[in-house]
């Protein structure tokens, strides 16, 4: 197959809001490939490479200007073969090499492979709402039903990997998946809730009630003395993390998978900021002045037998024989009145909020359905900063007012939907003149234009109609929370839960 087709069919994706029109197209993509092209086309597809990162920088990959090619001549399998030299280039003179290796392809390349090349390698083509279509391609391609294809995928971790047993084997490939201790397992995640009354309305009154911690989504997986720590995008930093890995060792039992939440405390047992536990993440080795602490939310297997389909109410009986004093703190069942009290208790214990989980729910992968809600005191929002104003008075020199954007759920591009300057400390200031430079694509005299690359938590009192954004609507009351470097742009709230939280009237501000 020529890489061309690939670069097409991405484009036809890209000019249709239609999801079925973006499947169809995928899926005769997908249905003319050859077996060992499958995985490399549907990373690619999905904003992805199968080789992980390569070394190929923004800086240097626009500093190449290679004139295009006039017709195209590459090929799937010499493109994929190009990316896996690039990501064994190491040592002395390993720069010199990476720019000719990507002059030769670039250089093979028409303008519009090289534009695809430019957004894949900078990541501009990775979005959740993506992988979701070539998920659903996958299955039309291959007339298996998408349900197992999406369930092979949480147990793989992988689309390439699923899509490729897809169609080498069949739905009896896809149905051979099972947990695998030591390979994660794609999250299960949490709806934004309205409100604890409209929580316990839409749930019942068979629940769980857990502390929402300010802390990092860990999965952690254990067989015998072989312990593995994952991130919530499934990267491992077991090296980071040895008190974890100590920890999770000495529970009481032969193999586990956890999920939960690690965090640094203060000494009076309160989380630190949020910053601080992440800061962790990449440090290898080094616990000798911030310990994390996990606390553990769900078991997913325990001493062999797998738990994904079995009800929340027997998972955490599970994670209690599991984990013990490392079970986040939870109430089930309680009384509107005890749930409103456990609320209470919860944002005095300095936490976020509460989670609201349903427990005859089975344990599913991605943010469909609402049997986990988070419920907050305020709204919060995880955005995509665009763009960054150069601030004034006592800000002079330091890159200030941020330019805010929802994704797009169909094209996962960013939708501006307001600025704001509130929140940011002397430090995040200091950051983000250093920092953002980094993610810049262009700029003016009062603006430096960011790639949408880089996600902060907004806390926010509403929405308003607004004619001066895209996307119809504005924040209200909008101030920084935290960056979020645990979470891709994919993972962003799409611009449709920015209009879910309501209107409350319309300006032109």
């Amino acid at each position: 197959m020529l890489f061309s087709d690939v670069v097409a069919a991405s484009a036809a994706v890209r000019e249709t809001r239609s999801r079925k029109a973006k499947i169809a197209a995928l899926a005769g993509l997908l249905a003319a490939a050859d077996p060992a092209e499958i995985e490399p086309v549907v990373a690619w597809l999905s904003g992805e490479l199968i080789q992980g990162r390569i070394g190929t920088g923004w800086r240097t990959l626009t500093a190449l200007e290679i004139a295009p090619g006039e017709r195209p001549v590459l090929e799937v399998g010499a493109v994929d073969s190009a990316f896996t030299e690039l990501a064994a280039v190491t040592g002395s003179g390993s720069a010199a090499r990476r720019r000719d290796l990507l002059a030769a392809l670039f250089g093979a390349a028409t303008a519009d492979e090289q534009s695809f090349l430019l957004r894949l390698l900078t990541g501009e083509l990775r979005q959740g709402a993506l992988t979701a279509v070539v998920l659903e391609a996958v299955a039309a391609a291959t007339g298996i039903e998408s349900e197992l294809v999406r369930r092979a995928f949480m147990l793989s971790g992988q689309l390439p990997v699923t899509a490729a047993a897809a169609f080498g084997g069949g739905a009896d490939a896809l149905a051979a998946f099972r947990l695998e201790v030591g390979r994660p397992v794609q999250p299960m995640l949490a709806s934004p809730g309205s409100s604890l009354d409209e929580a316990l309305a839409e749930l019942g009154p068979q629940v769980s009630l857990e502390h929402k911690l300010d802390g990092a989504r860990i999965q952690v997986h254990r067989d015998g003395d072989r312990v593995w720590v994952f991130t919530w995008t499934l990267r491992d930093i077991t090296a980071s993390v040895p008190e974890l890995v100590e920890l999770v060792r000495g529970l009481d039992c032969g193999s586990v998978v956890l999920d939960g939440e690690t965090l640094a405390l203060t000494d009076a047992g309160r989380p630190r900021p949020f910053q601080e536990t992440m800061s962790r993440f990449a440090t290898v080795g080094s616990t000798a002045e911030l310990l994390l602490h996990p606390y553990f939310f769900d078991c997913l297997h325990l001493d062999g037998e797998d738990l994904l389909d079995r009800p929340l109410r027997e998972r955490r009986a599970a994670l209690a024989a599991a984990a013990g004093p490392h079970v986040v703190p939870g109430v089930l069942a309680p009384d509107p009145e005890a749930a409103a009290e456990y609320y209470d208790a919860a944002l005095a214990a300095g936490n976020e909020g509460l989670m609201v989980k349903a427990l005859d729910a089975p344990y599913a992968a991605g943010r469909r359905g609402r049997s986990w809600q988070k419920i907050k005191p305020a709204h919060t929002l995880d955005l995509l900063v665009i763009g960054a104003e150069w601030g004034y008075g006592r800000r002079t020199g330091f890159l200030s007012n941020l330019h805010l954007a929802a994704r797009d759920p169909e094209t996962g591009r960013p939708v501006m939907v307001g600025k704001t300057f509130k929140g940011l400390t002397d430090a995040l200031l200091r950051w983000q003149t250093e920092e953002f430079p980094r993610h810049e694509s262009h700029r003016d005299e009062h603006t430096v234009h960011l790639r949408p690359e880089l996600v902060v938590e907004i806390a926010l009192d509403g929405i308003q109609a607004s004619t001066r954004y895209p996307g119809g609507v504005a924040l209200r009351f909008a101030r920084v929370v935290r960056y979020r470097p645990d979470k891709d742009p994919a993972d962003a709230d799409t611009i449709d839960a920015v209009r879910a939280l309501g209107v409350s009237r319309p300006t032109t501000s």
